[in-house]
């Protein structure tokens, strides 16, 4: 249930690691689980600041401390100095902090749900991040700092009835549990305590290096700022050697009494070379038993089938275990040899995966409140104005009220929810309300409609095109390009496999391919544009890598380099960083086929740049090129495979409706170690400033520090160089030369300062991994969608991201903007709140990929029913049927809702009725009710009568009956197919009698009386087929 580990610190995982492969991997949990103690840096141990901390992230080294103390100690525990360096809670202190519940345990609810919010947990209507919890009547959910997964606790009364482990993304249960331990992390308590004195008498401490040790602990005491709560390293050693103590040195340091050598040799230096890889593994591994540690299935299939032939293999002696090693090692006495997959080709920075927490990316109806702005799809923009239960002929169903112009009012029930749509529409001015039977908004639609079936003509158009002429089939993989892959030193995503195969497949194809490639920086559209790039090549083709920016295209120059360094290939950068000679000779030398990747800007686009044999043109962020560029690049995708890239996402309902226009790839899953990035709003403070720097600094680190006005960004220079004169800073704004622009950022690329203070044109395509901290001055001047871009510039890797978001301590923040902050800071990058912040960022992806005329027919309609529009023109051209849905009207007596004892939150029953007026099949509607059951509990009879009312519905639309309603004593139905209205009467043996052309009637006789007898009775007729 609880994590493996205690809070991980990275050097002591790496030992982790280390232990599990030569110990055997996959060892079970439990007494004899390994422990990595601690956070190793300064900022995991005390964060941005105490006051500010959220409860995911406070006190950690309570959360290790808690992880090794009986009943349960790990048998082995692995730290850094660091990490012990740091005071932990008393082991008295920490009775009152647990709580072991069982099924059959009686526990008062509120009792407990105190006992969590003075532990630090938040209240939450949907439990998504560690540290929260809700409940939800006799159903708690609960997600403790060191698990995996939250936990779900079901009461009858006051009585423990099941406890059940559930998945974030789905909310749905996975496995039932017996038992389940909380801890929870008072921060109050002053921590002053040691690991000694958790640990039992018996104890052994190995202490590796003990003078490198000491070096490293007084080097990270000298390095923080408050050293103060800190336990000194002599402390830590004396407190060590207490216990019987072993030291593992390089070199020995004792006696030869007390000295054991242990035979343990360095693993032969491999050239990196595939062609001479094999004989290399032969040599090293001559008579022994070696295993080339892989890191996932994938990598242990391609290096099995690469390696078959070796000598090694055909002896039976070539291994494969799965495992993390960072350099390989000889054991002499045994005869066994350990390589890592990195060393043998020269890969570094291998990605440990570990469990990734990620939220499903909810409905933007989940942010809908009260005063919002909504569509009505048949009536057009209004404001939402809450949620009523109303009684109309008996029939008690809730309603959601719309504000139109002039006040006029619109209930909706919650059984047509389906055609509300919250308005979002990726401009700063607000629309005007919609004349509630007014013919404006039919006419804009109908505009709207025009518009997006002449895009989507003209795209079909460009796709004819590309069919009719004769691309390049490229042939299938081969051994170079399988290693190439192979050689990839993290673990693909689902995503990025998917993707890779579809471009592959693209790419065989004897037409041209023109793919669109979506996702963030860090989600791995580059090496996907790599193993594509490769592909053209080991073709014997040239490929063109078309990017915005100078500095952009250095980035990508480097990273093909270093990832193609093992082949013979020649790659190339045009662009101004190239003297007039050199770009001479590098167009000389495309147009003789002696280089075979170029990667540049615009200059690419020029009438002297001749290729030889071009074969495939990679396009990075189309829309940042001007006019010009675009029309060239627009011929070239009637003759040569396309890849374009882009970091802006699209909305997913766009990404849909586009699927039938243009091939799309959206890449959504996150890199395995990606952590949110921790927000914190603050008025302009000295302190915390300087503490931020320093704290980044200490992991050798670098800043952005945005600041959007240049008139006086120099004298903030001057103030922040007195702040923290320890740190290097340079400036960039827009107002400087190109030239002089572009050196800046790529100084800060190559870590040659560790502030960068600039104007907000922080590249958005640029990657720089060792940037974790970015402060945004005057925060309150930008949107949200703004911030949320601005934070997207660190956090990118698996260290901690800090954002700051600053405001002039003398200045009134106006209630917006107090507002966008509160959302920014609480918005998870790993939460539900993620899908929220990015919507505005989804909108502008949609004008770059549609254009700016497509954006203003977005603001006009909102993006949803745009979407639907584009949807319904492209079935129509392509002559597919449209889409159907189920809009059956029924009016019978009787209560259905979710009422809010059942579902409390109002947000997340809006969701719930949204999801359920999209159910159209028994299936579809049996998995709701075991959602339901799941969530909320046994659904009471108003919930049971809502879910059969929806079968009704669908079970009515299956025979083209368009409304249900009932007229005393006989129930009504009409309907539109006289054929299938004639079987049903035949079907129902004389029962159901046609009354005219559009209607029929049921008599109800005594069930007449009775709402569940009626329904029952309706249920019965239609599904007699």
């Amino acid at each position: 249930m609880p994590s493996e580990r205690a809070v991980l610190d990275e050097a002591a995982g790496d030992r982790i690691r280390l232990l599990k492969l030569l110990a055997g991997a996959g060892q079970s949990a439990g007494s004899t689980r390994p422990v990595a103690w601690g956070p190793a840096t300064p900022e995991e141990a005390d964060g941005p600041s105490r006051a500010t901390q959220s409860p995911a992230h406070a006190q950690p080294m309570a959360a290790a401390a808690s992880a090794v103390r009986p009943p349960q100690p790990p048998k082995l525990i692995v730290a850094s100095v660091q990490s012990l360096l740091q005071p932990v809670p008393a082991p008295e202190s920490l009775s009152g902090r647990n709580r072991t519940l069982r099924t059959g345990d009686d526990v008062s609810t509120g009792d407990l749900a105190q006992w969590l919010v003075t532990g630090g947990f938040h209240h939450s209507p949907a439990v998504e991040l560690p540290g929260e919890f809700s409940l939800r009547g006799g159903i708690m959910d609960v997600f403790a700092l060191d698990w995996d997964d939250p936990v779900r606790i079901e009461f009858f009364g006051d009585q423990i009835e099941s406890i059940r482990r559930f998945d974030v993304a789905t909310q749905r249960s996975l496995a039932t549990l017996d038992w389940v331990d909380i801890t929870v992390l008072a921060p109050q308590d002053p921590d002053r305590a040691h690991l000694a004195e958790y640990l039992p008498p018996q104890s052994w401490f190995l202490l590796v290096e003990p003078s490198e040790l000491r070096d490293e602990g007084h080097n990270y005491l000298r390095r923080l700022e408050h050293a103060q709560p800190m336990h000194t390293v002599e402390e830590v050693l004396d407190r060590a050697i207490r216990f019987p103590s072993i030291t593992a040195s390089a070199v020995a340091a004792g006696s030869l009494e007390t000295t054991c050598r242990l035979k343990i040799e360095s693993v032969e230096h491999f050239s990196g070379d595939i062609s001479k890889v094999r004989d290399e593994l032969d040599s090293a591994g001559a008579g022994q038993d070696v295993f080339l540690v892989c890191q996932t299935e994938a990598e242990v299939r391609r290096l099995a089938d690469l390696f078959a032939g070796t000598q090694l293999a055909r002896q039976g002696k070539l291994h494969f275990p799965r495992g993390n090693l960072t350099s390989g090692f000889r054991l002499v006495p045994e005869s066994v040899v350990l390589v890592s997959s990195s060393e043998l080709f020269h890969r570094t920075d291998i990605r440990r995966p570990v469990r990734r927490r990620l939220s499903k990316a909810i409905d933007s109806f989940m942010d809908l409140r009260e005063g919002d702005l909504v569509v009505h799809v048949g009536h057009g923009i209004g404001r939402y104005r809450g949620m009523s239960l109303l009684e109309k002929d008996q029939q008690i169903e809730e309603h959601l009220l719309l504000e139109f112009y002039g006040g006029t009012k619109l209930y909706v029930p919650s059984s047509k929810i389906g055609l509300v749509q919250k308005y979002v529409g990726g401009t700063k001015s607000r629309p005007s309300l919609a004349k509630l039977g007014g013919r404006v908004w039919h006419r804009q639609k109908k505009m709207v409609e025009q518009a997006v079936t002449d895009m989507a003509a003209d795209m079909l158009d460009l796709q004819a095109a590309r069919s009719a002429r004769p691309g390049i089939s490229f042939p299938d993989d081969t051994e170079w390009q399988r290693e190439f892959d192979a050689s990839f030193p993290y673990q693909e995503t689902d995503d990025q496999l998917i993707t890779i195969e579809a471009i592959k497949r693209d790419m065989t194809q004897p037409r041209p391919m023109d793919r669109l490639l979506c996702g963030d920086v860090g989600f791995g559209k580059t090496e996907l544009a790599m193993r594509a790039a490769f592909k053209a090549i080991d073709a014997g083709y040239q490929v063109a890598i078309l990017v915005p920016t100078t500095i952009l295209a250095e980035q990508h120059y480097r990273t093909f380099s270093a990832r193609m360094a093992e082949f013979p290939f020649e790659i190339a950068t045009l662009s101004r960083f190239a003297t007039r000679k050199q770009q001479s000779e590098i167009i000389e030398r495309l147009a003789n086929g002696s280089i075979d990747v170029v990667i540049g800007t615009h200059r690419l686009a020029q009438p002297d740049v001749r290729f030889q044999n071009l074969g495939l043109v990679i396009i990075d962020e189309e829309q940042r090129f001007g006019v010009e560029v675009k029309e060239q690049l627009k011929a070239l995708r009637t003759i040569v495979d396309v890849l374009t890239m882009t970091a802006t996402p699209i909305p997913r309902t766009l990404h849909m409706s586009l699927l039938g226009l243009r091939d799309i790839s959206n890449l959504q899953t996150p890199p395995e170690e990606r952590l949110a990035v921790e927000t914190h709003v603050s008025r302009f403070d000295l302190a915390i400033i300087r503490n931020a720097v320093l704290r980044e600094l200490n992991r050798n680190g670098q800043i952005f520090f945005v600041h959007n006005r240049v008139a006086d960004i120099e004298l903030l220079a001057r103030r922040l160089r007195q702040i923290v004169p320890e740190a290097t800073l340079e400036i960039g704004h827009a107002q400087m030369s190109e030239h002089q622009l572009e050196k800046v950022m790529l100084d800060f690329v190559d870590h040659r300062f560790d502030i960068l203070l600039s104007t907000t044109i922080v590249e958005s395509g640029l990657d720089i991994p060792n940037a974790n901290t970015i402060f945004i001055d005057e925060a309150d001047r930008y949107g949200l969608a703004d911030l949320h871009q601005l934070r997207g510039r660190v956090g990118r890797y698996k260290h901690r991201a800090y954002c700051y978001l600053l405001i002039d301590p003398n200045k009134h923040v106006a209630p917006n903007a107090a507002k966008r902050l509160r959302a920014i800071e609480e918005f998870s990058e790993l939460g539900a709140g993620f899908a929220i912040a990015m919507r505005d960022l989804e909108i502008r992806g949609a004008g770059n990929i549609l254009g700016t005329q497509q954006s203003g027919h977005i603001a006009l309609v909102g993006y949803e029913l745009y979407g639907e529009l584009l949807e319904s023109a492209v079935r129509r051209l392509r002559q597919l049927p449209p889409r159907t849905s189920v809009e059956v009207d029924v009016d019978l007596p009787g209560e259905a809702h979710l009422p809010r004892g059942y579902v409390p939150e109002m947000r997340l029953k809006i969701d719930l009725y949204r999801r359920l007026a999209r159910v159209s099949t028994p299936a579809e509607l049996d998995d709701f009710r075991v959602e339901l059951n799941d969530r909320f509990g046994p659904p009471p009879p108003v919930v049971e009568r809502l879910l059969a009312l929806t079968e009704l519905r669908f079970l009515a639309h299956r025979w083209q009956v368009r409304s249900i309603r009932l007229e005393r004593p006989y129930a009504v139905l009409a309907y539109t197919s006289r054929r299938l209205i004639r079987e049903l009467v035949d079907q129902s043996k004389g029962e159901l009698r046609v009354a005219d052309e559009e209607s029929a009637y049921l008599p109800m006789g005594q069930e007449v009386a009775d709402p569940n007898r009626i329904l029952a009775r309706l249920k019965s007729l239609l599904q007699s087929a």
